[in-house]
């Protein structure tokens, strides 16, 4: 498989990582460098599955799945690498996580993560949410590149 130039949206980022509604939290890739940095962008919708619970009165995205929508499109730089096409990104630590903002029903999330080590099956990536350009949060993130 060749790997798509950004931007891009979910049909691409299906062929690389292996999440997938209602599970899939990034819409659309819009900078790739395998292996080292991705920007993607994820639209937070009023019918998102999460909103029915947290909270039905004051629907806000709940801060782990903002984490998680990091690591994803972090998880497309990493299997965008040739050498882990096709294999499965667990994660392995988040540290220095901080939350910033409130993300709502109307947000669009701008997903970074730059790789600042990687050795063997292990990668750590300096991740950031952002509305506006405002922080919403971030994170150092450590996966595992595994079967």
């Amino acid at each position: 498989m060749t790997v798509p130039t950004a931007p891009f949206g979910r049909d691409a980022i299906m062929e690389l990582i292996p999440h997938r509604p209602p599970f899939l939290l990034v819409d659309e890739i819009v900078e790739l460098v395998p292996g080292k940095r991705v920007v993607g962008r994820r639209e937070v919708r009023a019918d998102d599955w999460w909103f029915a619970g947290h909270f039905p009165d004051r629907p806000v995205m709940p801060g782990v799945l903002t984490i998680e929508a990091i690591a994803q499109a972090g998880a497309v730089a990493v299997l965008a690498d040739e050498a882990n096409r096709g294999k499965i990104p667990f994660f392995a630590g988040i540290d220095g996580c901080r939350f910033k903002r409130v993300v709502e029903p109307g947000d669009v999330l701008t997903l970074e993560c730059e790789f600042v080590r990687v050795r063997g099956p292990i990668a750590k990536g300096e991740g950031r949410a952002s509305v506006d350009g405002e922080t919403a949060a971030e994170a150092m993130l450590t996966v595992f590149v595994g079967e």
